[in-house]
């Protein structure tokens, strides 16, 4: 009884030192709306600053069973040339590869969207296509494991565009620790 009674006189104190001062329980928990727009803006600034924001690549890797690879490749052929040569979808593909070096019965995909807009657009376009659907389904049954990866290329190394040559190419990924974009870009 006494705990709730000096709450009670507690309580208008706190209210109006707290609407004096702007500070809420919301904002304690998750931040004022200045701060999160303060931050939201310098992440976008750093956006900007690394990347160029232009195209979405995404590298969608699979592993074949190796009794099924020339299957898959029937499938996959079906499937990327779909996406290739329907308009609604704006997508370039960069590129087919199988890998001959290193991890076998593994293929990579990459495919060029127009910003993340337009990566969201063409994917929903992708489900609500039945044909789009089953030639993607008739690739699944050959395989044993799929990633994929969405990446944005860097403002200082822009993507070269896709070869129709062949080729051996090799495919280099690079982990990067944070306050080390600035030497590696000048390395480059």
């Amino acid at each position: 009884m006494i705990l709730s009674s000096l709450t009670r006189r507690a309580a208008p104190g706190v209210l109006a030192s707290s609407t004096k001062r702007g500070i809420s329980v919301q904002s304690l928990l998750h931040g004022s709306p200045e701060a999160k727009e303060a931050g939201e803006q310098d992440t976008q600034q750093h956006s900007r600053l690394v990347g160029r924001g232009k195209y979405i690549h995404d590298i969608e890797t699979h592993r074949v069973k190796p009794s099924c690879i020339d299957e898959y490749k029937e499938a996959a052929e079906r499937y990327y040339k779909g996406i290739q040569e329907d308009s609604r979808l704006s997508v370039k593909l960069s590129g087919n590869w199988e890998t001959l070096v290193g991890n076998q019965d593994k293929f990579v995909h990459i495919t060029e969207y127009e910003n993340s807009a337009g990566y969201d657009k063409a994917t929903q376009i992708l489900r609500d296509s039945l044909e789009h659907v089953e030639a993607y389904k008739a690739m699944l049954p050959f395989l044993t494991n799929r990633v994929n990866q969405l990446n944005q290329e860097f403002a200082f190394l822009p993507t070269a565009p896709p070869r129709a040559e062949g080729g051996i190419f090799e495919l280099r990924t690079y982990q990067l620790k944070p306050g080390t974009l600035l030497e590696w870009e000048n390395a480059w």
